[in-house]
């Protein structure tokens, strides 16, 4: 049976006193919770201060991307092992905003997923497709060649140490979210595409839906047979929809 998991992804936002206090409230609000996995993504700067503030608590602390490199002269990114040395367990790789922005290709994401998993971190592949592509009737090809990038280079055995977030790019700061059953279609399918290569490993691996997930629509999300969790984010810079949310998948 696998566990759920509910990574909140708080991208470019927080001070200092915001992570402190937020994460005191998500400690508080979640205390005794222990039937999902949970993490928190703060920005790259406040990671020092998020692992002090999760220390000691069930919580976990992530990443929100990295380097494939270990060192060298890349201005301004941060390698695997770096990360490492302030206890973070997750590291988001692929999100569809540095696809967009940043121009991140499958080739990359694939060297990052590795990158992360070279150092015992887990990674959180984000695979998703935009509005358009969704209207063409493409939305499993363009998922599954995401995916197949990653499986290509790394193997179908380290997803069962991995975590897959499908994050369908219109529902993404639209206002929109995916029907349950469009999210579980594409669940489905993934799992399916990787027991085509290793039932065991399907069956293990965690896949979230990444989509405005909050607590209005996470028990129905998390009801569906492939969803396992959620990668949140507006939401989960509130404490009160954080817990609400996990509750929703213990």
């Amino acid at each position: 049976m696998r566990r759920k998991l509910v990574a909140g992804n708080w991208k470019m936002h927080g001070s200092r006193r915001f992570v402190e206090q937020t994460l005191q409230s998500i400690r508080s609000e979640t205390e005794g919770q222990d039937a999902v996995d949970m993490a928190i993504c703060p920005t790259l700067v406040h990671l020092p201060l998020a692992e002090a503030a999760l220390s000691g608590s069930q919580i976990a602390l992530g990443a929100q991307n990295v380097h494939a490199a270990t060192e060298g002269a890349f201005t301004g990114e941060v390698s695997a092992p770096m990360l490492k040395e302030f206890s973070v367990r997750y590291v988001i790789v692929g999100h569809s905003e540095r696809r967009q922005l940043n121009g991140e290709t499958d080739e990359q994401v694939a060297k990052k997923f590795a990158a992360v998993l070279a150092v015992k971190m887990i990674p959180i592949l984000c695979v998703g497709e935009s509005l358009q592509q969704r209207e063409q009737g493409i939305t499993h090809q363009v998922v599954l060649s995401q995916l197949d990038a990653v499986l290509d280079r790394s193997g179908i055995e380290v997803f069962s140490q991995a975590v897959i977030a499908y994050e369908p790019i219109w529902a993404i700061g639209t206002g929109i979210t995916a029907t349950p059953e469009q999210a579980q279609e594409v669940h489905g399918n993934i799992r399916r595409h990787l027991a085509e290569r290793d039932g065991a490993a399907a069956e293990n691996c965690q896949i979230l839906y990444g989509g405005r997930v909050k607590a209005a629509n996470a028990a129905e999300l998390f009801g569906q047979p492939d969803i396992d969790g959620g990668l949140v984010g507006g939401a989960s810079l509130k404490a009160d929809e954080f817990a609400s949310i996990c509750e929703s998948a213990s």
